[in-house]
């Protein structure tokens, strides 16, 4: 029987963002926790005795929490293994505070869960993916393997998904990166989604997740409980991502969102539609 994959979390979730990264993680792998990096280097968890983690992953609740000196002596224990550095929201202003390490892929916390869905659905096809291309790669190289890889997603297709928007420029865009991701959509909205929703997925641009757009997510929910809504703030925030839980959202991204996070988070929507489980709850 093939063994779960597992990822290493590296550094305390002192903080809610990265509390809920972990946990979404937990639904779509085996976490394995360490408290340090000189924890692992001295010897490595029983878990990756005879294997190697599918990534490891550094919690970096603020800049600068990790040495560039770390990541090579985690990366000479486990040589195949991607290294991800996982950002709060006071890590995601380090454009303003100097560059990521380097060869060492910087993911906010509220695109990790998308993201991660998105690498595994690349591990079980058998192809490297963006995970698996090497540290060195820049980022025009790693756009192209996404766009390529879309690009096969587009051709499996998936189920009718509604779109609303608070902006016509950005139903357009959200427009245009649903039709990308391969799913038909069912239903597209100006301002705030309809109650009488009737898809099984709506992604809502709501520009800034206000109490008022929450409460429409609420009475959406309510109307439709089985309904996932992932909604796209312009910056999320830990305690945002749970008031919006609450009120019955799946998820909460960015905005404007990546390809990858937003397919991602479809994947890991629709294989729980299919395969439901305790860890999709």
């Amino acid at each position: 029987m093939r063994s779960v994959p597992a990822i290493l979390w590296i550094g305390a979730a002192p903080d809610v963002e990265l509390a809920l990264a972990r946990r979404a993680a937990k639904r779509l792998v085996d976490v394995v926790d360490a408290a340090d990096v000189a924890d692992v280097v001295a010897e490595a968890p029983a878990a990756f005795i005879d294997r190697s983690p599918i990534a490891i992953v550094l919690a970096s609740p603020a800049p600068d929490r990790w040495s560039l000196a770390e990541c090579v002596a985690v990366s000479r224990r486990w040589p195949l293994a991607p290294i991800v550095s996982l950002a709060s929201t006071l890590v995601e202003g380090r454009r303003r505070s100097g560059p990521p390490l380097s060869g060492v892929e910087e993911v906010a916390w509220h695109e990790f869960a998308g993201r991660l869905a998105w690498w595994l659905d690349d591990r079980r096809r058998g192809i490297p993916g963006g995970l698996g291309m090497p540290a060195t790669s820049r980022r025009e190289e790693r756009l192209i393997e996404a766009a390529a890889r879309v690009a096969g997603l587009a051709a499996r297709g998936g189920a009718p998904i509604s779109i609303a928007a608070s902006r016509a420029a950005d139903l357009e865009g959200l427009t245009d990166m649903i039709t990308a991701s391969g799913r038909p959509i069912l239903r597209r909205a100006l301002g705030r989604p309809a109650l009488d929703e009737t898809a099984e997925v709506l992604v809502w641009d709501v520009s800034v997740l206000t109490p008022a757009e929450l409460t429409w997510v609420g009475l959406l929910s309510a109307n439709r409980p089985t309904l996932a809504i992932i909604l796209l703030d312009s910056f999320p925030r830990g305690d945002l991502a749970i008031a919006a839980a609450r009120a019955g959202a799946a998820a909460v991204l960015a905005r404007p969102v990546s390809l990858e996070a937003i397919t991602g988070t479809l994947l890991a929507i629709e294989a729980c539609r299919t395969t439901p489980s305790p860890a999709c709850d």
